[in-house]
């Protein structure tokens, strides 16, 4: 699509933003009112559709979709969403602890034992360990409490703890990056110590590097979507 607007800028106050283009209000494909919980989220996806050249690139505004997505998918039907990111606990990656080499094993516990701790500290969530890659079955307490932390999230935050969830392959990853209580960088470490040992014992491998540095950079944006939401 070619550009079709000179400015992008922001209106509103209070609970309530929105970014126009030359003064008319953005909406989302779904045809809703695009509105930003931030004047800090609103500003930034301004500069988005600011720094875009002659043809639209949806690519160049993670901002703006994720907002896109909050309101168009997750908003319409949080549930659903919150299951989904929830029904990661049921295999969380957290909880497969390898039989060995002890290196490996080390880092995991380091990595990996903080944020189950804080996920039943904060949200009563004990999930259970196994060695190997046998699956075991999760306590359905533990699961239900995963579920309503989900729940109990607002379409944006959703919206950031669902992809989180989905690039991870843990709701604990998630909803602790969800809440502060791990940076993006953090998260991208515990998400990738199994592949980034694998790197280190075989040597480097082009396209699996590229899968590293890709999730990585995804993690970075959900952890600037929430700090914009602060």
């Amino acid at each position: 699509m070619k550009r079709f607007y000179k400015e992008a800028a922001v209106s509103g106050d209070g609970a309530a933003f929105k970014v126009t283009l030359d003064g008319r209000p953005v909406r989302t494909p779904a045809r809703r009112d695009l509105t930003f919980p931030t004047h800090a989220l609103a500003e930034t996806s301004a500069g988005e559709w600011n720094a875009q050249g002659d043809k639209l690139d949806m690519a160049a505004m993670p901002m703006t979709a994720l907002c896109y997505a909050a309101i168009d998918r997750i908003g319409a039907d949080p549930a659903q969403f919150a299951a989904e990111a929830a029904r990661f606990a049921e295999t969380d990656m957290l909880c497969y602890r390898a039989p060995g080499p002890d290196t490996l094993a080390e880092r995991q516990t380091a990595l990996w034992d903080p944020i189950l701790s804080w996920l039943e500290t904060r949200h009563g969530a004990a999930l259970l360990l196994a060695e190997g890659i046998m699956p075991i079955v999760q306590p359905q307490k533990a699961l239900d409490a995963v579920r309503a932390a989900f729940d109990a999230l607002d379409p944006f935050r959703l919206t950031a703890a669902h992809s989180a969830a989905r690039i991870s392959g843990s709701a604990g990853i998630a909803l602790a990056l969800t809440a502060g209580e791990i940076s993006p960088s953090a998260a991208a470490d515990a998400a990738e110590i199994d592949e980034a040992y694998q790197l280190e014992k075989w040597g480097e491998d082009e396209a699996a590097r590229a899968l590293l540095d890709q999730r990585r950079a995804d993690l970075d944006e959900i952890g600037r979507f929430l700090d914009l939401l602060k």
